[in-house]
């Protein structure tokens, strides 16, 4: 794991680190899911092998959560205390700006409601999903700082991005340096 970078934004922090988030020490990671929380490939599949069945089966008790909004189970044997499944955009369903956008929003918000002091999102909607890599990275950085600057007493001290490759980490990168 490399810190790249971290900004602070009215005593709290941005952070951009390179790695897995499956290894984050966090209260929280997020899972970039689809709305029936089935957690094959990807980011999702990766955290069901390394948390265990538990989080699979956490999902199917929750069913379906529709795009833009997100959930919550326990992290199973990963480092984090719970994992929020965040619905992002299929690129071509209309509207994505605005439903990556809320997608954010209620990670964050799920995460404070717990307490929870640290969180740690991928590239939502970034991969198998479409979402372009330099859209998603401008909405993710800017709408947790706005969400940081708008919530002065939010629970959440730390928001930080963990991306695994070379080019959506460029993305973000572009997007902490004009911070």
């Amino acid at each position: 794991m490399e810190v790249v970078k971290e900004v602070r934004v009215d005593g709290k922090v941005l952070r951009l680190v390179k790695g897995d988030i499956t290894e984050r020490d966090v209260d929280a990671i997020v899972n970039a899911a689809n709305s029936y929380l089935k957690h094959g490939g990807g980011v999702a599949g990766a955290i069901v092998r390394k948390g265990g069945e538990v989080i699979q089966e956490e999902s199917d008790r929750i069913g379906f959560v529709p795009v833009g909004s997100a959930a919550i189970t326990t992290a199973g044997r990963l480092p984090s205390k719970a994992v929020i499944h965040a619905v992002g955009p299929r690129m071509g369903e209309g509207d994505e700006d605005n439903k990556l956008k809320n997608a954010v929003v209620s990670s964050l918000k799920l995460a404070a409601s717990k307490g929870f002091r640290s969180i740690s999102l991928p590239a939502i909607s970034s991969g198998i999903f479409g979402f372009p890599k330099d859209r998603c990275a401008r909405i993710l950085v800017g709408e947790s700082k706005r969400y940081l600057q708008e919530n002065p007493d939010t629970s959440l001290e730390v928001v930080e991005f963990c991306i695994f490759d070379d080019e959506t980490l460029g993305h973000f990168k572009r997007e902490f340096d004009a911070l």
